[in-house]
């Protein structure tokens, strides 16, 4: 199968829709022969492949989910013999066996096509030294990014994460013109530029944060901090890695890439497919995957759909911003929490805090407490005791403005809350441990 041309991008909808019904056709034969748990549940529906004529038809098939790849761990779930598997990459099994996943050399062929889609997308080209600190090992994130690079031509410095020093000493030695990694580590990493005093001493034009959740706020801090554009880039393990989705020069949201997944909107609930436009979960399709196929995967990730064209000529729709995932939504005293909300309003409070915070939720007498710690900025730090506890307050009431509860804000130390090196852990429920 052939894979990414640059007339991929600007395929007429009619024609995308075309090859997506002929992909999709494709896909469910090859599952329906070569993945058990497939079969069954095609067969509990009283599917056959023939049924099963375009994405008209995709509504009808079952749904996947993370629990599958537990259940089957490592390899139940994959469509090929693992002769014709190339490499493997798995989750971090923090919360119970980790997600095993397999790539053929197709597979790894157009995962670096999505990404080279997005280097080029924001400008980069051959000339461009692409710094890749996001994990080089069974997470996804940096394989990705420093295939995509390779691809386009570009030079790929594969340093991983970690050692943050070196990180920038590399940045200043080699000429970084683009980054990629969490943004909570280029927050860091912009922290620590300042605190060396070289921030003069970078080429940086532009960053490619994922793996995280982050905020609007979260991105113009960073761009200011580090003087570059900052970009947003969506993936998965289940489906691919970073690259499912990604954003233009415009910034408006992430261009899926259609020819290669199909993104639907569903109603968490019921699982019923919502209209265009609405908010929901995210649930993909992969139409063109040999190793680890999946059908209707359920992400768990709360967002919408854009179908309108973007300014930059992709006719691929773009996927909005996630708003928060449905299994990390915190219910906290009956309410629905998302963290995202609460990184929002702490963005927005300005330079009397740093963007390094820690939601702590426990249980005391069968009622549930809710602490924000948040790390304040040196000055606030040398105000003293007044100036401390009038922005306490500030955030306190801005938190129960937009969350509907009233959370404990407590301003700790400067440099209080330990750094990421990778994903940053946000939260902290007690909860679970009880």
């Amino acid at each position: 199968m052939q894979y990414w041309q640059k007339e991929m991008e600007t395929m007429p909808r009619e024609e995308l829709l075309k090859l997506q019904n002929e992909r999709l056709c494709w896909q469910v034969k090859r599952m329906y022969e070569n993945v058990e748990l497939f079969r069954n549940r095609m067969d509990e529906l009283g599917l056959k492949p023939e049924d099963i004529k375009g994405v008209e038809d995709l509504h009808r098939l079952p749904f996947s989910y993370k629990q599958d790849l537990r259940d089957y761990y490592p390899y139940g779930l994959f469509a090929v013999p693992l002769s014709d598997i190339r490499r493997v990459h798995a989750s971090s099994g923090t919360t119970g066996k980790q997600i095993v996943v397999g790539y053929t050399d197709n597979d790894l062929s157009m995962w670096a096509d999505c990404f080279a889609r997005m280097l080029k997308a924001i400008g980069a080209d051959e000339n461009d030294f692409v710094q890749v600190s996001y994990g080089l090992g069974l997470f996804t994130g940096g394989f990705g990014a420093h295939d995509g690079a390779v691809k386009i031509g570009a030079t790929a410095i594969p340093i991983s994460s970690g050692n943050t020093q070196r990180q920038i000493q590399t940045m200043i030695d080699f000429g970084a013109t683009v980054l990629c990694c969490t943004p909570s580590y280029a927050l860091y990493l912009a922290e620590a530029i300042e605190e060396m005093g070289v921030k003069d001493q970078l080429k940086l034009k532009a960053g490619i944060f994922g793996a995280e959740p982050w905020t609007e706020e979260m991105r113009k801090e960073i761009e200011q901090k580090l003087n570059i554009k900052a970009y947003d880039i969506y993936g998965l393990s289940e489906i691919l890695g970073p690259g499912v989705s990604y954003e233009c020069e415009y910034q408006c949201g992430m261009h899926v890439c259609e020819d290669n997944f199909i993104a639907e909107i569903i109603d968490p609930d019921t699982g019923e497919v919502l209209p265009e436009g609405s908010e929901g979960e995210l649930v993909f399709t992969t139409i063109t995957k040999e190793g680890f196929p999946v059908i209707r995967y359920r992400t768990r990730d709360i967002c919408s759909l854009n179908y309108e064209p973007c300014r930059c000529g992709r006719t691929h729709l773009r996927m909005n911003k996630p708003q928060g995932r449905t299994d990390d939504m915190l219910i906290i005293r009956g309410v629905n929490v998302f963290p995202s909300q609460i990184e929002e309003v702490l963005l927005k409070v300005g330079h009397d805090i740093t963007p390094n915070y820690q939601i702590i939720i426990d249980r005391v007498n069968n009622n549930d407490t809710f602490e924000v710690r948040v790390e304040m900025s040196e000055e606030l730090f040398s105000d003293g005791v007044k100036g401390i506890e009038k922005i306490e307050k500030l955030i306190t009431e801005r938190l129960r403005s937009t969350l509907g509860i009233g959370p404990k804000v407590k301003l700790v130390n400067p440099k209080s809350i330990a750094r990421s090196e990778g994903k940053a852990k946000r939260v902290i429920d007690n909860r679970k441990l009880k």
